[in-house]
């Protein structure tokens, strides 16, 4: 059974929703600043990159909202980032591995991991900002939230990189203390997290390349409340992390400069959302017969208008599906148009 909410493009009245959905999210949630200037920019800059008004494709930075098809409520967002690291640095730690040796102590020998910091994922396309009311949550939403963006991807490929990463949340309990950034960001930046959150999230990072550590770290010389975080995502994204591996994301060793979460990356043509969809004439269900419906999800086929929404889905013939009418209220199209279809195994 559908649910009755839609993924659709920002606009500039989800200003107030969009504050909303960033209150809400919590500490360490970097995409979400509580800025209503910075929010509002990022609202006009997704308004841009829809409309295809970019100096560069690689700037392009797409949020989609969720929204409830019969209240109007917006209740989530998601959103997919071009290309990394194109107007203002992207930084992490790699965790790297270092062997030492020795025969005067007897043949030992050491391995040994250090995080050093890295820029290296410069033009990667970069899919994050999922998040979604607490209430709204289960019920197939967050599946629509995550496969959205991939549908995009899928619906304009040349806009998008040929590699995709995400960043997850790590650890940071109910008070906004992050534990990799007690033992070791704070030592650096001198600041509280919050304050470097904010940072990241508002300037062009500079205070970064000023302040970062520029030698490998090793890791067993941090404390254990700093060495068990690392790599872990917060609780509230272990469902998010489970979405991604099972789209095709796999851990880089790689980790966050600021909370020690994980990095996870593949290539786009690995998406498994992408690799299962396919392009169909999309009809309405009439009387005559009964197919085989399966749960799903359908997609419109131009990004000015990008829509997605879960749909009971049924092949006609290798070229036309068929679904309900609601399907067709949802994303705003009418019987006969082209459409991109996931179908769930």
């Amino acid at each position: 059974m559908s649910t009755p909410y839609v993924m659709r493009p920002s606009k500039l009245e989800d200003l107030p929703a969009l504050m909303e959905l960033a209150e809400l999210s919590g500490p360490g949630f970097t995409s979400l600043p509580v800025d209503e200037s910075i929010l509002e920019k990022r609202l006009s800059k997704s308004e841009k990159a829809f409309a295809g008004r970019l100096d560069r494709i690689e700037y392009g930075k797409y949020l989609l909202m969720m929204e409830d098809a019969d209240t109007g409520e917006v209740v989530g967002c998601s959103a997919v980032k071009a290309g990394t690291g194109i107007d203002q640095p992207f930084f992490n730690y790699r965790i790297i591995t270092l062997s030492q040796a020795s025969q005067a102590a007897g043949n030992m020998r050491f391995d040994m991991d250090a995080l050093v910091l890295t820029n290296e994922y410069v033009g990667y396309t970069e899919v994050g900002t999922l998040f979604l009311k607490a209430n709204h949550r289960g019920g197939g939403a967050g599946r629509l939230a995550a496969q959205s963006r991939y549908l995009l991807m899928a619906t304009d490929p040349a806009r998008f990189g040929t590699n995709v990463l995400a960043e997850l949340r790590g650890v940071i309990d109910q008070n906004g203390v992050s534990p990799f950034w007690e033992c070791l960001g704070r030592h650096f930046f001198r600041m509280d997290f919050d304050e470097a959150d904010r940072l990241s999230a508002t300037t062009d990072n500079q205070f970064i390349c000023d302040l970062m550590p520029k030698y490998p770290i090793y890791v067993d010389l941090l404390p254990p409340e700093a060495r068990e975080v690392i790599g872990r995502c917060h609780s509230e994204g272990v469902g998010a992390y489970k979405l991604l591996q099972w789209e095709g994301f796999e851990f880089d060793r790689t980790v966050d400069i600021f909370d020690g979460g994980p990095l996870v990356a593949t290539q786009k043509r690995h998406l498994r959302t992408i690799r299962e969809s396919q392009e169909v004439r999309l009809e309405v269900l009439n009387d005559a017969g009964a197919p085989e419906f399966k749960q799903g999800l359908v997609s419109t086929d131009e990004l000015p208008d990008f829509r997605v929404c879960q749909a009971a889905i049924a092949m006609r013939d290798d070229q036309t599906a068929v679904t309900t009418a609601d399907t067709f209220e949802k994303l705003q199209i009418k019987p006969g148009a082209r459409t991109r279809i996931w179908v769930r195994s």
